[in-house]
């Protein structure tokens, strides 16, 4: 990102593409809030970026318990008057070993409370803080997974997790909640797009992915830069690019 100082929420972020961005960020002179529901690995993250001599702070947000969100909010308001980017990180899948008609459906509504509903959430209670900002964005990660397009072609690199049912399918609402967004705050000049670190190996695909998680918050620091000077509205894609909705 490259305007000024920025307040940045990043939910989910005391590991993995989450702690690689809040470090891709700070490293680039913003105030980084780590967002994380377990408070002591929430504290431990925040403290590992302290020591390194950036500027970054633990707050107690579970994405799932509107309670904690609430409460961050009122944190952030009372500390620092603003939100100027919040990034929806958070995400769960319970797919793996199953397949769409063997996926519980306890997993498939688990899944949709963190990655769908736990996004709105957050949104919601950010708002009267990203209203206060100069130039207020969200960022929602989402997933190429999450295109239709891509999920509708049969010969596309991605097709062997084509289908996960509840991950790709909550990625794909997570894409529209972007959209219907970024509409709706388009006159408040709050900008909303869809963000994507690429296949990267985190604990969510058990270290599958042939990205690191390193690579995948060097791209979501930088889509979001480009999200500040882009209109509203995108779904990049991690080689550069748009993903097709």
């Amino acid at each position: 990102m490259t305007d000024n100082h920025r307040i940045v929420l990043i939910t989910g972020a005391n590991k993995g593409i989450g702690l690689a961005t809040a470090r891709e960020l700070a490293r680039a002179g913003h105030t980084v809030l780590i967002g994380a529901r377990d408070p002591e690995r929430g504290a431990e993250a925040a403290t590992g970026l302290t020591t390194e001599g950036l500027e970054a702070r633990f707050v107690h947000l579970d994405v799932t318990d509107p309670a904690t969100v609430a409460a961050a909010a009122e944190l952030i308001a009372a500390e620092y008057g603003r939100l100027d980017t919040l990034v929806n990180n958070a995400g769960i899948t319970r797919d793996f070993g199953h397949t769409p008609e063997t996926l519980p459906l306890d997993d498939l509504r688990a899944t949709y409370e963190t990655n769908v509903f736990g996004a709105v959430t957050v949104i919601n209670a950010m708002l009267p803080l990203l209203r206060k900002s100069p130039a207020g964005l969200i960022g929602n990660v989402s997933s190429g997974l999450g295109s239709s397009s891509v999920l509708a072609d049969p010969d596309h690199p991605a097709g062997e997790y084509a289908a996960l049912l509840g991950y790709n399918t909550s990625k794909a609402a997570l894409n529209a909640v972007t959209l219907v967004y970024a509409r709706a705050l388009r006159a408040e000049g709050i900008k909303v797009s869809a963000l994507e670190p690429g296949h990267c190996a985190t604990d969510l695909n058990h270290h599958s992915g042939p990205s690191s998680v390193e690579e995948g918050g060097r791209r979501i620091a930088q889509q979001l830069g480009e999200a500040l000077s882009e209109p509203s509205g995108q779904f990049f894609h991690p080689d550069g690019g748009r993903y097709p909705w």
